[in-house]
C-alpha cells in the first residue's frame, strides 16, 4: 500500500528586520526599504521621497552604520542571531508536523523568499507569527501587507491560481504566558544584581500620535501589558513607569519620551534603574544601543551613575517563553493537526494521476 505524504503547516516567524551588514551601504539599502513603507512613513510619497533620498538618506546611514557596530556580534546582527535561535527553539518544540521559518518584512531572509520556500516544499497551509504582541499598523499591519501580497501574487499582469490558506495569530499583549515569561525572566535579572532597583522604566517603541489618534489601538495595548507586567511583578505604583522611546521627526510622539524621563530618574531620588522593553522579545538595536549604551548616557547626563543602570534583556530564546510561542503555535493549529494525525495527503498528491 502506498504511503502519502504528511502534510505540514509552515509557520513564518515575521520579524521587522535588521540591515545585512554595519555599513553605511547596507544601512542605506536597508532605510530606504523601510522607510519607504507607507506604514511606517504615511506622509504622501510625492512628499515624502525628496525628503527621503535627498537628505535622509544622504546622512542617517552612516551615524546608523556606526550604532550597528558597536552592538554587531561575531555571528552577525543581533536580531538576526537571536531570532534563528527562536525558529530553531520552535522547531524543536513543535516537531516534524510543522515548518518553522524566519522572514523579515525589511531585509533578509525575506517574507517573500520565506513564503516561496514554503510553497516551494508544498505546504499550502500557514501560520504567520509577527513577533510583536502590541498591534501597530507600522508593524504588525506592514507584515499583514507583505504576507498578503506575496501569497496571492499580486501582480498587475498576472496573479497566482494558487493562494495558500492564512492564519495570523493575534496580538498577544495580554496572554498570561507572555506575562508570566516576562516576570520569569525579569526576577532572574533582579536575582542577579548586587543593589535592589529602585525604579522599573517600561519602555515600548514610539509612534507618532496622530496614529493613535486615527484609529490605532497600539497605546492602549502597550498600556495593557504594562499593567498586567507591574501587577505579575507585584509592584507598588510609585515603583514603576511607562514610556516611549525611538522618536523621529518634528511631530508629536506618544508620550512621555524615554529619553527625557531617563534624564530626569537621578533628580527624583532614583539610584537604581532598570530599563525593560515588553514591546520588543528580541535583542536589537533599540534595546541594546538605544536603551542600553545611550539610555547609560542619558541617565548619566542627568546626574546618575551608569554603573548603576540596568537594562533587562528581551525574552529572546529563553525556554519559557519558546514554549509560550509554541502554544500559541499549536492553538492556532487547531482543526488542522487533527487532519495531519489522520489521512492527510498534500495538494499536489492529489493532482497526480
Amino acid at each position: 500500500m502506498k504511503t502519502l505524504p504528511q502534510k505540514r503547516i509552515g509557520v513564518l516567524v515575521g520579524q521587522l528586520g535588521t540591515p545585512d551588514e554595519p555599513t553605511p551601504s547596507a544601512l542605506r539599502r536597508y532605510l530606504n526599504q523601510f522607510l519607504s513603507d507607507r506604514r511606517v512613513i504615511d506622509y504622501h510619497p510625492i512628499l515624502w521621497q525628496p525628503i527621503l533620498q535627498g537628505i535622509i538618506l544622504r546622512t542617517r546611514p552612516r551615524r546608523s552604520a556606526q550604532l550597528y557596530q558597536r552592538i554587531w556580534t561575531e555571528k552577525g546582527s543581533p536580531l538576526r542571531v537571536y531570532s534563528k535561535a527562536q525558529v530553531s527553539g520552535l522547531q524543536e518544540r513543535l516537531g516534524d508536523s510543522f515548518r518553522v521559518i524566519l522572514g523579515m518584512r525589511y531585509g533578509s531572509p525575506s517574507i517573500e523568499s520565506a513564503i516561496q520556500t514554503l510553497e516551494a516544499e508544498g505546504i499550502d497551509q500557514m501560520i504567520v507569527l509577527p513577533m510583536f504582541p502590541q498591534f501597530s499598523s507600522t508593524t504588525t499591519a506592514s507584515i499583514y501587507d507583505a504576507v498578503y501580497n506575496t501569497a496571492a501574487g499580486r501582480n498587475p499582469i498576472k496573479n497566482k491560481r494558487f493562494i495558500p490558506t492564512l492564519r495570523f495569530v493575534a496580538p498577544y499583549f495580554d496572554d498570561a504566558g507572555y506575562i508570566e515569561a516576562m516576570r520569569s525572566r525579569l526576577q532572574a535579572t533582579i536575582a542577579s544584581l548586587d543593589h535592589t532597583p529602585d525604579k522599573y522604566v517600561i519602555t515600548f517603541h514610539g509612534i507618532p500620535k496622530r496614529y493613535i489618534d486615527t484609529g490605532d489601538p497600539y497605546r492602549a495595548q502597550c498600556a495593557q501589558t504594562a499593567y498586567r507586567l507591574a501587577e505579575a511583578m507585584g509592584w507598588d505604583d510609585d515603583e514603576w513607569l511607562f514610556c516611549f522611546q525611538s522618536r523621529f521627526g518634528s511631530e508629536e510622539w506618544l508620550t512621555p519620551y524615554t529619553e527625557e524621563v531617563l534624564e530626569s530618574l537621578h533628580q527624583s531620588g532614583v539610584k537604581y534603574p532598570l530599563v525593560f522593553s515588553p514591546g520588543f522579545v528580541t535583542d536589537c538595536l533599540e534595546t541594546l544601543s538605544e536603551l542600553g549604551l545611550e539610555g547609560q548616557e542619558h541617565y548619566e547626563r542627568g546626574g546618575g551613575r551608569t554603573e548603576n543602570y540596568t537594562l533587562a534583556p528581551c525574552l529572546n530564546d529563553d525556554p519559557l517563553w519558546l514554549d509560550v510561542l509554541a502554544e500559541m503555535v499549536r492553538q492556532n493549529a487547531a482543526g488542522w493537526t487533527s487532519v495531519l494525525d489522520s489521512f492527510s495527503f498534500s495538494r499536489q498528491s492529489a493532482m497526480q494521476p
